[in-house]
């Protein structure tokens, strides 16, 4: 079967370079770290209590929807591909240089804002120890602790990268250890003979007829599984500075598991051992809750400590992570050379500096600016909230906008790429077009879901609705802004690419001699 050529070269600049210019020092131990450090927000596992018993039907068809496919569509390009950038060099090659930014920007721009996100959630934990100092902190002081935080993850994530991962691979372990805390908790709970504060074992709770059934009305459960699942595909920005390509597969097989059994796991010890009433066992410190109330005050703490260190670690994770989508950016002159400047220790300094630079205005904007002079109406916390909400809803949307474009990717580059599909081949092609199926229609329900759905009470989403298949499509306040915002950063995606095209037109002419 003769494939078409592609109208673009078919290897990049980044991927011609960036190799000579980064070190491999990253084994599977390693890949399985950062996976589960950008897939496994455990806090989710509290979130989703409000699911009931039901959540675990939830969790199940979003592994089966969602991670699962994801990650069988992710192993077989990084086999293709292994190259830096993943979702920026598939997309490339499968569409071309505009829609690699295009796709690249849509996968970058999440993590750099989760950098704020994991933050608040280092607070949250820390305040659950100190609740007098840290936990009665006004927004404005939060907001400084955070830009701190972000800021040491920039100082972490620029040092020797061996250095920094042998560090992110020691918190993952401490993590570890506080989930399997976690547990130990529910299993002493119900060892000692008391009744479960939630029974998950009521399968009446999953019924389609019951309150939080399984049903399209209570979809929302679905996109927030979707949600507590993104990021298969960001261990592979670094895909050259991988030690042994099969690591690829090696760290999406266990780092799948270890989600999905973690996700298990710590739902059903909430959910036995912290109350439902007043959302007590939503909170995202109901982790540490369960282990202070059936282990010991301190050793709930203990676990507070090790879940607010592993969060603030994360915030590296992300930073050099998703840094290389910009520095692959750069490589490929779709933006400033500059931002392919690697330092002394061959880490992309610039791009993780910038990044940094940007996550540091989102939270002087979202928890000090606007807070403090009142904008969003209401206390300064309520203003934060809004503010944070809309714009991480925002991006949540973009993320998913990149998912699909990822399974749409595999697809094409399958058949564009035959010959190199079939000396890399994991599966039938027929198992990816499934896959591509399943898990792009997974990650659109996900944008519609949480459009729908208002993260917070201090936002109405309540103008009307529309229904289709049984399932409820809700707007107003909420729905609009989420939207809007999404639509401008896309749109401000689309104007960076043009002016860097032109500028690196412009530099090209510059330097071309004129015939004489």
């Amino acid at each position: 079967m003769a494939t078409t050529r592609p109208e673009w070269p078919e290897e990049t600049v980044a991927e011609r370079v960036a190799g000579g210019m980064l070190p491999r020092v990253l084994n599977t131990f390693d890949m399985v770290a950062i996976f589960v450090s950008i897939v496994l927000f455990i806090t989710n596992a509290a979130v989703i209590q409000s699911a009931g018993p039901a959540a675990f039907g939830w969790w199940v068809i979003g592994f089966l929807a969602f991670l699962i496919p994801g990650a069988i569509v992710t192993g077989q390009l990084g086999r293709m591909f292994p190259g830096e950038g993943s979702i920026y060099l598939w997309t490339q090659k499968a569409f071309g240089p505009f829609w690699g930014f295009f796709a690249g920007f849509c996968a970058w721009w999440p993590g750099v804002l989760v950098m704020v996100a994991t933050g608040t959630v280092v607070l949250s934990y820390l305040g659950y120890v100190f609740p007098s100092t840290i936990g009665s902190a006004s927004v404005q002081v939060q907001g400084v602790i955070i830009i701190g935080f972000i800021v040491l993850s920039a100082v972490l994530a620029n040092q020797r990268f061996r250095l920094t991962q042998n560090i992110v691979n020691v918190v993952f372990v401490l993590y570890g250890l506080a989930i399997g805390l976690v547990f130990l908790a529910g299993v002493l709970h119900m060892v000692g003979g008391l009744a479960p504060e939630t029974n998950p074992t009521d399968w009446s709770a999953w019924a389609p007829s019951a309150d939080a059934g399984i049903n399209l009305s209570n979809w929302s459960f679905f996109g927030l599984v979707v949600l507590a699942l993104l990021g298969v595909e960001v261990p592979l920005n670094m895909g050259v500075e991988i030690k042994d390509e099969r690591s690829i597969t090696r760290y999406l097989v266990w780092g799948s598991l270890a989600v999905m059994v973690a996700y298990l796991l710590a739902t059903w010890a909430v959910m036995v051992t912290v109350p439902a009433t007043d959302g007590q066992s939503a909170q995202v410190t109901s982790l540490a809750a369960a282990v202070g109330t059936e282990l010991a005050g301190w050793v709930g703490k203990l676990v507070a400590i090790l879940l607010a260190a592993f969060f603030l670690f994360i915030t590296v994770v992300y930073n050099f992570s998703f840094a290389r989508l910009v520095f692959v950016s750069g490589l490929d002159q779709k933006l400033p050379a500059a931002m392919a400047k690697v330092n002394k220790h061959k880490v992309p300094s610039n791009a993780v500096w910038v990044q940094t630079l940007i996550a540091a205005l989102f939270a002087l904007v979202a928890f000090i600016v606007f807070p403090s002079l009142g904008i969003g109406g209401g206390r300064p916390i309520d203003s934060q909230t809004k503010v944070y909400d809309v714009l991480q809803a925002a991006v949540t949307v973009i993320w998913c906008i990149s998912m699909v474009v990822l399974f749409v990717d595999v697809v094409i580059i399958i058949r564009r790429f035959l010959p190199r599909y079939e000396e890399t081949r994991l599966a039938h092609p027929a198992v990816f077009y499934t896959c591509a199926v399943i898990g792009g229609l997974s990650a659109l329900v996900a944008v519609i879901a949480t459009l729908s759905g208002s993260w917070t009470p201090l936002i109405s989403n309540n103008s009307g609705s529309l229904s289709v298949g049984g399932a409820t499509i809700a707007y107003g306040a909420w729905f609009y802004l989420v939207a809007g915002i999404a639509a401008l950063s896309l749109l401000v995606a689309v104007g960076i690419y043009f002016l860097g095209h032109a500028t690196s037109a412009r530099a090209v002419r510059r330097a071309t001699p004129t015939p004489t």
